[in-house]
């Protein structure tokens, strides 16, 4: 019964992609609130931004934890903690599996989206990466057990109330956080406070998401567009406040009412094939062509430590051969997008296919202008394309006397970025952006 609530009172969601209909007035205000509320956290910078996620990005796991404590005290829980923890080993087989497998891992980490890259660029020059990568990767899987025990406890109490199986009340996709979690909430005691905490909860990771989906798309923009964007935008926050415009405007067919149809093609195609091609020519990229040896001597250098052994047989093989395995083998058992019990049309497929291509196709474009810069014949110019063009700045070594000048306080301490890029004995260092030096 909420099901039918929910997608007919509050999505008023239509019979296919096929009757598509208009924004609902509604909705579209709450999409222009959230929107407002991303630009108001974010249009001063990383600075800001980062004030504003030491509570956005806390609060879920106190609700998390509140809801885990609350799910494993209802009737049925176990069964439904059971199903999560209890492996299918013949789904290994599938290829849907490792491919949302991956996709999760990716859009959870923030992985090929860029907004890793991005926001550790205004980094200091000697931050241990080593650090920061455990660290997300570990907390990144911790959280994944915790909200998979809070959900699936809930699952389990559901279940009971209906006397059928976890399977058949567990579901995928945004149905699962918008309808079935909110229906069992709906039926514990004090249901209202829970809905309320549990709709922050979604709000604020829903920001949080954006905080760097945003800031990705602003310091592309102006780091590549400078010159332009101060000439006619003057200002950042006007850049922020286009960006969060248009993203708006993008967002409008979602809410229509056909638009959960066409927000499943979006998170198939885009978040999942799209995301695998490019994931792994991006590995390939930074291990094959700029090589993992050089990235690995650019690590020693920043840190003072060497990289161990793992990550550089996970560069140079493990990583390129598990992603281009699952994409290869995601092609192979190629299913077609679905929601629910709908089948999509023909058409339908081939809109998501164009929104997987509108990322993908960027490779070659970028791959035809490297070679075109090039001078010689079409051989020449695709090896000399496959050759990175940033200096190996790997082999320097630094003598006290030669930075001692900069840190006068601890002259054992190499040099920052900043310091070497400003430096004349070192003109091979590139000069920080205008947003990683206002960030600093």
């Amino acid at each position: 019964m909420f099901f039918c609530v929910s997608s007919h009172n509050v999505l008023k969601i239509s019979s296919g992609i096929d009757e598509f209909g208009a924004p609902q007035w509604d909705l579209s205000l709450t999409l222009l609130l959230a929107w407002i509320i991303v630009y108001l956290c974010i249009f001063k910078g990383v600075k800001s931004t980062g004030k504003v996620v030491y509570f956005t990005a806390t609060f879920p796991y106190i609700v998390l934890i509140a809801l885990l404590i609350r799910g494993v005290t209802l009737d049925g829980a176990v069964d439904g903690i059971v199903y999560f923890l209890r492996p299918k080993w013949h789904l290994l087989g599938t290829a849907e599996v490792w491919l949302n497998a991956a996709a999760q891992n990716f859009n959870s980490i923030g992985i090929a989206f860029g907004g890793c890259i991005a926001l550790s660029s205004y980094n200091k020059f000697n931050n241990n990466v080593f650090k920061d990568t455990l660290m997300i990767a570990c907390i990144n899987s911790a959280t994944s057990l915790l909200a998979g025990f809070a959900i699936f406890s809930v699952m389990g109490y559901m279940a009971f109330l209906q006397g059928t199986t976890v399977e058949e009340v567990a579901t995928q996709g945004p149905g699962l956080a918008f309808v079935v979690y909110p229906q069992a909430i709906a039926t514990m005691p004090v249901s209202p406070l829970w809905a309320i905490l549990f709709f922050i909860m979604l709000l604020l990771l829903g920001i949080d998401s954006q905080f760097c989906t945003v800031e990705v798309i602003v310091t592309t923009l102006y780091d590549h567009f400078h010159p332009l964007i101060r000439k006619y935008l003057k200002r950042k926050e006007v850049l922020v406040l286009l960006v969060c415009c248009v993203s708006y405007l993008l967002g409008l067919p979602n809410i229509a009412q056909g638009g959960m149809y066409f927000f499943q093609l979006i998170d198939f195609y885009a978040a999942a094939i799209s995301l695998m091609v490019i994931a792994f020519f991006e590995v390939v990229a930074i291990s094959w062509i700029y090589g993992a040896n050089r990235l690995a001597r650019n690590i020693e250098e920043m840190t003072g430590n060497k990289p161990w052994l793992y990550f550089i047989v996970c560069w140079y093989g493990l990583s390129p051969i598990l992603i281009g395995g699952i994409m290869i083998f995601g092609f192979i058992q190629y299913t077609p997008v679905r929601y629910g019990d709908y089948y999509y049309p023909g058409w339908g497929q081939a809109i998501g296919w164009v929104i997987a291509s509108l990322s993908i196709i960027c490779l070659p474009i970028g791959a035809i202008h490297a070679m075109l810069k090039e001078k010689g014949g079409f051989v020449e110019r695709f090896m000399a394309s496959l050759k990175s063009k940033i200096p190996d700045r790997g082999s320097l070594t630094f003598e006290p006397e030669q930075f001692g000048s900069y840190r006068k306080e601890n002259p054992t301490l190499p040099p920052s970025y900043n310091d070497i890029s400003g430096h004349k004995g070192f003109p091979s260092a590139p000069p920080l952006s205008p947003v990683q030096e206002s960030a600093l």
